[in-house]
């Protein structure tokens, strides 16, 4: 019954709190308006030839085509999911690639997916040769 009524005392005192936050604060609704009026848009990608996107000074110097498969998709996908062979399946390898992943034991006990990892990293600039790659060790 004490731990009852101490949760029920703490819930109702944060509740206190935060309606007393949020009622110190007002909204400008035109000083919102004037802000989104002298607002300009700006984009930090540029557009190069044949489709293709650069980023900005500060990044990886790497040029992605847009329909293309992302470097940076491949290697999140590898380091959270690289025992399922998902980062395969996303670079577009054969159903029978993944399979073979999750047979043995996530990339023969997750080296595979390792060396995978360490293969996107070093070659982030160009991965045509991994993308529709039907080979079980991609590198």
């Amino acid at each position: 019954m004490k731990k009852t009524t101490f949760l029920l005392f703490l819930f109702f005192a944060l509740l206190g709190v935060t309606q007393l936050n949020a009622a110190s604060y007002t909204l400008d609704e035109q000083k919102i308006d004037q802000l989104f009026d002298e607002a300009v848009e700006t984009s930090m990608i540029t557009t190069l030839g044949d489709g293709l996107t650069e980023l900005p000074a500060g990044f990886p110097a790497m040029a992605v085509a847009s329909g293309d498969k992302d470097v940076v998709v491949a290697l999140l996908l590898d380091f959270f999911l690289g025992g399922l062979g998902i980062h395969r399946f996303y670079l577009g390898t054969k159903t029978m690639t993944g399979i073979g992943y999750i047979l043995t034991c996530g990339g023969i006990f997750g080296i595979v997916p390792l060396i995978d990892f360490i293969v996107l990293i070093i070659d982030n600039d160009d991965i045509s040769p991994y993308i529709d790659n039907p080979k079980f060790f991609m590198w």
